[in-house]
């Protein structure tokens, strides 16, 4: 009884979509629907729908939260994303470039793919690099030094 309640709680309040059809899964399992109804209710297979079931009836609530994992694995430590913002700081002339007199994202992953700083870069994670590295606050205004903090 208190189960169901609580499953009619999620499926009317819950934000992330993934509890939600969970719920709606285990709830319309609990009042007697077979299977096939609740796959072509809801849009999903029938393994979907005994995964979650049996996964509910194993563990319960924590069942219905989805278990994101963390992605592809870093190919970027943190000592070379620190010596990739540096040598972003710098001009190119600094290195002896003289074509162009600042870094563009391109020229500067081919600078660093050349100098062996990094095996292979795009321009995504060479950018990326360096906006992560930056302080966390605000977007930096074109321009304008960042704001100095009077403690």
């Amino acid at each position: 009884m208190e189960e169901g309640r609580r499953l009619q709680r999620i499926g009317r309040t819950s934000k992330d979509p993934v509890r939600l059809r969970r719920a709606i899964v285990v709830l319309m399992s609990a009042q007697g629907q077979p299977v096939r109804n609740i796959t072509s209710l809801l849009q999903v297979s029938d393994d979907y729908v005994r995964d979650v079931i049996h996964a509910f009836n194993e563990r319960g609530f924590d069942a219905l939260d989805p278990k994101w994992s963390g992605g592809r694995p870093r190919t970027i430590n943190d000592q070379v994303r620190e010596r990739i913002c540096l040598i972003a700081r710098t001009s190119p002339a600094d290195w002896g470039i003289a074509a162009f007199s600042t870094w563009s994202l391109t020229k500067l992953a081919e600078h660093l793919v050349k100098r062996k700083v990094v095996p292979a870069l795009s321009r995504e994670p060479c950018a990326g690099s360096c906006m992560r590295a930056r302080s966390p606050g605000r977007p930096r205004r074109h321009g304008k030094p960042p704001p100095t903090r009077i403690s």
